[in-house]
């Protein structure tokens, strides 16, 4: 009999770019989805700066174990593009992202395969760690004193079921045992929609930024919206008045087009440039690995806000279909015009 094949073949690839402004360009991003397609082809793109692989036939063509193919992995992404990457390994998706995120940049870290070593890896983590549950539902089990991902998982179904729903709790539950049936699927540089605003004079003010980026990110939801997509990523691009540039990107917990977390994201983009008095251009905002809003599951929050919030953004999107896109929009930008999209 051969050796047994190792069953933790996904690896989960984050990207760290070097240099003080951070950010992967497009052009070198492009590279990099290359390059690991030369390992194999099973590369499913996760916007803004990372990737995930399945390399079970890899290991068998090259003869290499997943460990030694991540450690290849990282050699030739800094000699290639001078950009490092943290390299997470285990049986699939879910696995392979939180062993990549669990300590410093920069490493192979492998998840020893068996459900054991699953559960004790997963124990002590906080439920918010697992893929899917985002603040809202956070909040509502820790309400029930299931604030890691142990208790989760060794709470009845029933009972999940019945604070989540019946398929929420489910799936809930699965993940906290480290079973994610989810496939890495193969796909091209997911599509981008984008908008710029241009000042008419160099820009010091950072309320007067923010409600450009009110407006644009306003914008691209309603856009997103229209055409029944949804974003994974966004992108802030702040141009400068001696022609350089910094930019930053962040990936949201699941894909959207409501306005209030794409407005909520630019903001946070923009506060950690830590701008100042910088002299600003133009701001940009790109919505990055739009998709078919028909894929994408969007979770409940149990926030009435939240759904009064939708509600108001549907019937803004039923005016703007009837009277133009300039119809209505939020106050605050209403000075703020879209001199540039793509």
């Amino acid at each position: 009999m051969g050796e047994k094949e190792p069953t933790a073949t996904t690896l989960y690839v984050h990207f760290h770019p070097g240099g003080a402004r951070g950010g992967l360009d497009e052009e070198t991003f492009d590279g990099l989805l290359g390059l690991l397609a030369e390992v194999t082809p099973v590369v499913q793109v996760v916007p803004p700066d990372a990737a995930l692989m399945d390399v079970r036939g890899a290991v068998r063509y090259f003869g290499h174990d997943p460990a030694e193919l991540a450690d290849l992995l990282r050699v030739r992404t800094l000699a290639r593009y001078g950009v490092d990457c943290t390299i997470g390994i285990a049986a699939n998706p879910m696995l392979a992202r939180m062993a990549a995120q669990h300590g410093p940049a920069g490493a192979v870290r492998a998840l020893p395969e068996g459900d054991a070593a699953a559960a004790a890896f997963l124990a002590d983590k906080p439920v918010a760690a697992l893929y899917g549950v985002g603040p809202a539902t956070a909040r509502t089990l820790r309400t029930y004193g299931l604030d890691t991902v142990g208790r989760v998982a060794a709470a009845p179904v029933p009972a999940l079921q019945r604070i989540l729903g019946a398929a929420a709790g489910r799936r809930l539950h699965e993940r906290a045992r480290g079973i994610d049936p989810t496939p890495v699927t193969p796909d091209a540089r997911a599509a981008s929609l984008g908008a710029e605003h241009r000042f008419r004079a160099d820009e010091l003010d950072p309320e007067h930024r923010r409600r450009a980026l009110l407006a644009l990110a306003d914008g691209l939801g309603a856009r997103m919206r229209a055409g029944g997509q949804v974003a994974r990523a966004l992108k802030l691009t702040v141009r400068y008045a001696d022609g350089s540039s910094s930019t930053r990107s962040r990936a949201f917990a699941e894909p959207t087009a409501h306005g209030p977390e794409l407005i909520a994201a630019a903001y946070a983009l923009h506060e950690a440039l830590a701008l100042q008095r910088a002299r600003v251009r133009a701001v940009a905002l790109r919505a990055e690995g739009v998709c078919d809003g028909r894929s994408a599951a969007h979770q409940l929050t149990f926030d009435p806000a939240d759904e009064k919030a939708r509600r108001v953004e549907a019937a803004m999107d039923r005016a703007r279909a009837r009277f133009g896109a300039g119809a209505v929009g939020p106050a605050a930008a209403l000075d703020v015009r879209e001199p540039g999209a793509a």
